[in-house]
């Protein structure tokens, strides 16, 4: 069986596939990427029986092409903000830092990366604050000519410790990881300007559909919930 997951379940996928292969003996491989790349690769005709999303928007696009048996959503996250800790004062909060003109601002690229494209949403429901970060923020990772992330590392805390950028927005399922860095500093996005993060799968042939099904069981939502998903 072939899998495309989107980057960000990196982490989880490895337990995810333990736990299916006590239950399914099969040869399994698996790819990583930024979602909407990964789905340019299937319509461009790379093999594939199964394909994670970061959203359901390229699933159904896939779907409605006639490239998928079914689609269903399986997980949430949430967005939050990485910070270079030096560069954080007292007085502020999240709105705060990605209002300073003196701070530099990253994200994920979006259309190619569902991370950001739930940024742009994060902007727009900022209101006249989001417009102006909108308008300072650089798309550094995710794209066709983006930034290479390093095998293994977190883009908020290479970006930063690399002096690309000074906040990066990105998934909140990093943050535990990214709480261990001395040099970071995470905060939270409150719900009424954080988009939630829908993240769903596309069945593309019938060797996937015992994925499919594992991926909406209760053993496999304990897992992406220990790898902080919702």
């Amino acid at each position: 069986m072939r899998i495309l997951a989107a980057g960000s379940l990196r982490a989880a996928w490895g337990p995810l596939m333990a736990c299916f292969q006590t239950q399914e003996r099969r040869d399994i491989s698996c790819d990583f990427g930024p979602a909407g790349l990964l789905r340019e690769r299937i319509e461009e005709g790379e093999p594939c029986d199964f394909f994670a999303s970061a959203n359901l928007v390229h699933p159904q696009t896939l779907l409605n092409a006639g490239r998928a048996l079914f689609i269903a959503p399986f997980t949430t996250n949430r967005l939050c903000l990485t910070v270079r800790k030096a560069v954080v004062r007292e007085e502020d909060d999240w709105e705060s830092l990605l209002t300073r003109p003196d701070l530099r601002m990253g994200t994920s690229t979006a259309g190619c990366d569902p991370s950001g494209d739930y940024t742009q949403q994060l902007f727009s429901l900022m209101g006249e604050a989001g417009e102006r970060a909108r308008k300072r923020a650089v798309a550094l990772v995710g794209g066709r000519d983006t930034l290479a992330l390093p095998a293994g590392r977190l883009a908020a805390e290479w970006l930063i410790n690399n002096d690309y950028t000074d906040i990066f927005i990105g998934y909140a399922s990093y943050a535990p990881r990214l709480r261990e860095i001395d040099t970071l500093k995470i905060m939270a996005i409150p719900e009424p300007y954080n988009p939630v993060v829908q993240y769903g799968f596309a069945c593309l042939s019938e060797r996937g559909k015992p994925f499919s099904d594992f991926l909406l069981s209760p053993q496999a939502g304990e897992i992406l919930m220990q790898h902080g998903f919702r």
